[in-house]
C-alpha cells in the first residue's frame, strides 16, 4: 500500500478496530470498503432505513401543493405521489447496489468514475447538498421544540432558548449518527414504529377536518400538470437521496438479490410518502393555507385540536431527527472522501457544528430563511442529477471495483485516469450541468430572480424539470463516450486490466 494510500484512510481504523459494526459502540470504518468477512445485514434494512428517513409530518405540504399549485383532484395527486415517490426511491435502491457491490460510500465508488481529482466536482456539491438540507432540517425541528417548550412550560421564544432548542436537537442527531452504521440500521426500525403511529393519529384527527364536498368537487388538471407533479414529487423525495443510497447498502453481504433491495427501498419510502402526500392533498382541496406556508410546523398545528399539540409537535420532531441523522452520517462519509483526516466520528462532528451554526444564523440574525436557502438548494439538484445520469450507466454496464485503488489518491491508483480526471465522465457530467441550468430558474419570487436560464420560461423549466434534463443528458452523454469500465476482479487488477482502465476503458 503506498504513503498516499495511507494517509487517504487516516483514521479509518485498524483492521482490529473493525471488527465489529455493534450498536451501541462507534463505528470506527470511515470510507474504506468492507471486505466480505465483515457484511452482514438483510434487504428489510433498507426497507427500515427509507421508512424512517420519510416518515416526517412535513411531507404534507408536497400533496397540498399539487392541489394548490399543480391543479390535480385528489386522484390525480394520489397517482403522482405513488408515481413519484415509489419510482423515485426505486432508483435510489438501484444506485444502492453499488455499494453492495463495491462495499464503499456512494461518492467513494464515485471515484472509479470520475477518476481521483475528477471525483472532487460531484462530492463537493454533494456534501453543500446534504449540510444545507440538514440545516433546514434542524432550524425546522428547533421551532417545533420552541413550540413544545412554550406548550407545556409556557416558556415564549428568546435567544437563549433558541440555542437551547438548537443544541438538543443536534445533541440527538450526533449522538445516533456518531456512533455509526449499526446504531443507525437499530434506530431506524424502532423509531419507524414509535414515530409511525404517533404520525398515524396526528393524520387520523387531519383527516377529520378535510371538506369532501370540496375535495371531491375538485376538476382533473390537464395531464401536463401529471406529469410536471411526478417531477416535482420525485426532486422533492428520492432525488435527494439518490447520492447517499450506497452508504447504507455497503455493510450488506454480496449474495443479497438486488431485486430486493431496490424494492425495500421504493416501499419503505413509499409507503409514508404516499400517505402523508395524499393527505396534504386532501387538505389543501379545501384550505390552500398548507401550500403557502412559511412555517409549516405551525400551520399543520393550527388545523389540530389544541390538545394534540404535544403528540404532534414529538411526531414532528422525530421525524425529523430521523432524516437528519441518516443526511449527517452521509455528510460525514463525503468529508472524508473530500479529503479531511479524521475519524468518522469527528467528520460527523464537525458537520454539526456547520448545522448549528446555520441555524444560530438563520433564526437570530438572518431576516428571511427558507426562501434563498430552498432556492439555493434547488440549483444543487441539476449537478447532483448530472451525477446520478452518469453513474446509473457506468453501473449498467457492469462496473467492477478495485478496494485498493479506490483509497490510493496518487498517480499510481488504477483509477487516475489522465491527470486524476476519467475525461468522459467528467465531460458527461459538466455538459449534463449546462442543459440542466438552461431550463432552470432560481428565483424566491417574480422580483428576486437569483439565475434564469434562456428555456427556463418553455414548458419543460416552468415545471421544474431542470434537473431530469440534466440527468437524461448526462447519462446520454456518458452512454455515447464513455468505454465500458473494465471487468477485472475488485481487489485484484492484473497489469493488463490497469493499463486499460488508465486508458479510459
Amino acid at each position: 500500500m503506498t504513503a498516499s494510500t495511507t494517509n487517504d484512510q487516516v483514521g479509518t481504523g485498524t483492521a482490529e478496530e473493525i471488527a465489529g459494526d455493534r450498536v451501541g459502540a462507534i463505528e470506527t470504518r470511515g470510507i474504506e470498503p468492507v471486505p466480505d468477512e465483515e457484511r452482514h445485514g438483510h434487504a428489510s434494512q433498507m426497507f427500515w432505513t427509507w421508512f424512517a428517513a420519510n416518515i416526517s409530518i412535513l411531507g404534507l405540504p408536497l400533496g397540498a401543493t399539487l392541489v394548490a399549485f399543480r391543479g390535480l383532484n385528489i386522484w390525480q395527486a394520489i397517482l403522482v405521489a405513488v408515481i413519484g415517490s415509489v419510482g423515485s426511491f426505486a432508483l435510489v435502491g438501484v444506485l444502492s447496489l453499488a455499494g453492495k457491490k463495491g462495499g464503499a460510500p456512494a461518492l467513494t465508488l464515485s471515484r472509479a468514475v470520475f477518476g481521483q481529482r475528477g471525483n472532487a466536482g460531484p462530492t463537493l456539491i454533494s456534501w453543500l447538498s446534504r449540510v444545507g438540507w440538514e440545516t433546514i432540517s434542524t432550524t425546522t425541528a428547533a421551532y417545533a421544540l420552541l413550540a413544545l417548550f412554550q406548550w407545556i412550560f409556557g416558556w415564549h421564544q428568546n435567544t437563549v432558548l433558541t440555542v437551547i432548542s438548537l443544541l438538543v436537537f443536534i445533541g440527538c442527531t450526533l449522538l445516533i449518527s456518531g456512533l455509526g452504521h449499526a446504531t443507525i440500521m437499530w434506530i431506524n426500525k424502532w423509531a419507524t414504529v414509535v414515530f409511525g403511529v404517533l404520525n398515524l393519529i396526528v393524520m387520523g384527527f387531519l383527516v377529520a377536518t378535510v371538506d369532501w364536498d370540496k375535495v371531491l368537487g375538485v376538476h382533473a388538471g390537464p395531464v401536463s400538470s401529471v406529469v410536471a407533479g411526478v417531477g416535482f414529487i420525485a426532486a422533492g423525495t428520492g432525488i435527494g437521496w439518490a447520492n447517499a443510497g450506497a452508504d447504507y447498502a455497503r455493510y450488506l453481504p454480496r449474495s443479497i438479490p438486488g431485486g430486493r433491495l431496490v424494492t425495500a427501498s421504493a416501499f419503505g419510502a413509499g409507503i409514508p410518502l404516499v400517505l402523508l402526500i395524499s393527505l396534504g392533498s386532501l387538505l389543501s382541496a379545501g384550505d390552500s393555507t398548507l401550500a403557502s406556508a412559511s412555517d409549516p410546523v405551525a400551520a399543520i398545528n393550527g388545523m389540530l385540536p389544541s390538545w394534540m399539540a404535544v403528540p404532534y409537535l414529538i411526531a414532528a420532531f422525530g421525524g425529523l431527527l430521523m432524516s437528519n441523522h441518516l443526511s449527517t452520517y452521509s455528510a460525514g462519509l463525503t468529508m472524508l472522501t473530500l479529503g479531511l483526516r479524521v475519524r468518522r466520528h469527528w467528520a460527523v462532528t464537525v458537520d454539526v457544528v456547520l448545522m448549528f451554526l446555520g441555524g444560530i444564523y438563520f433564526m437570530l440574525i438572518a431576516k428571511d430563511f427558507y426562501g434563498p436557502f430552498s432556492t439555493f438548494l434547488t440549483l444543487l439538484a441539476v449537478p447532483i442529477s448530472a451525477w446520478v445520469g452518469v453513474i446509473l450507466v457506468d453501473s449498467a454496464r457492469g462496473r467492477g471495483y478495485d478496494s485498493k485503488a479506490l483509497m490510493d489518491t496518487s498517480r499510481t491508483s488504477r483509477y487516475w485516469y489522465h491527470g486524476g480526471f476519467h475525461l468522459p465522465a467528467v465531460a458527461a457530467w459538466a455538459a449534463a450541468i449546462v442543459m440542466g441550468l438552461l431550463f432552470t430558474e432560481a428565483s424566491t419570487s417574480a422580483d428576486d430572480v437569483w439565475f434564469a436560464g434562456p428555456w427556463a420560461h418553455t414548458w419543460l423549466g416552468d415545471n421544474g424539470l431542470g434537473w431530469a434534463i440534466s440527468m437524461a443528458v448526462g447519462a446520454l452523454v456518458y452512454a455515447v463516450f464513455g468505454r465500458r469500465p473494465s471487468l477485472a476482479p475488485p481487489d485484484a487488477p492484473d497489469a493488463s486490466a490497469r493499463e486499460a482502465a488508465g486508458s479510459g476503458r
